[in-house]
């Protein structure tokens, strides 16, 4: 009888173990994934369309370009006499190719080919300045591209400084995480790097949506 209590108690323990095991590692999904696409960004470079805006959504710049990098330019960091940061830069350092830009101030979005910004395909199809406007945009372009958001999870809706869109993203499985970059997010859009740079967003749940 004590070999057997014994046993049963190793046989639970195993089981607590094997479950405290499985929710660290489903907990640390998102950290895994955004660190294995950091990883890739540092040593090889993402193949991306990067694009600027201004205030009112207009696209200033596209570039479409592999082996990129995004980071902060550190060198507009203001540091005080020990050293210590005590404003960080807002500076964008790109590398394309191994070529370099820099960028400051303006809505930038950089986002991995194989993606689709619906807002583009929304945008050749529809006046947008002379659509009714009783009727929301975004409904109206859920209603325009239903296909594109049947079955996908999230919507993210991105908007200038001054609120106006400019870019849209649906997936199945959607993860925000911060970056070094101030006024910045990156998702994760199905397994793809989306980066945001001054802009506003807003994450819907598509069920939202599809049932407006």
């Amino acid at each position: 009888m004590k070999g057997f209590n014994q046993k049963k108690l190793r046989t639970s323990l195993k089981a607590v173990f094997g479950l405290l095991f499985l929710t660290v590692i489903l907990s640390g999904c998102t950290d895994l994934l955004n660190w294995g696409k950091d990883f890739k960004q540092d040593f090889k470079g993402l193949d991306m369309v990067i694009q600027t805006y201004d205030n009112n959504s207009q696209l200033i710049d596209s570039i479409k370009g592999k082996s990129v990098k995004i980071e902060k330019d550190t060198t507009f960091d203001r540091k005080d006499s020990d050293g210590e940061t005590r404003k960080e830069s807002k500076v964008l350092s790109i590398t394309v190719g191994g070529e370099n830009m820099t960028h400051v101030g303006s809505s930038l979005i950089a986002y991995e080919e194989g993606m689709t910004n619906v807002f583009e395909e929304y945008a050749k199809t529809v006046t947008i300045d002379n659509q009714n406007k009783s009727v929301p945009m975004l409904n109206s372009m859920v209603n325009e591209f239903k296909n594109d958001f049947t079955g996908k999870s999230k919507t993210i809706l991105i908007r200038s400084q001054n609120g106006s869109p400019l870019a849209t993203f649906t997936g199945d499985n959607i993860r925000l995480s911060d970056t070094e970059v101030p006024s910045s997010t990156n998702f994760l859009v199905d397994g793809k790097r989306l980066f945001v740079y001054r802009c506003d967003y807003t994450v819907y749940d598509n069920k939202l949506l599809l049932n407006q």
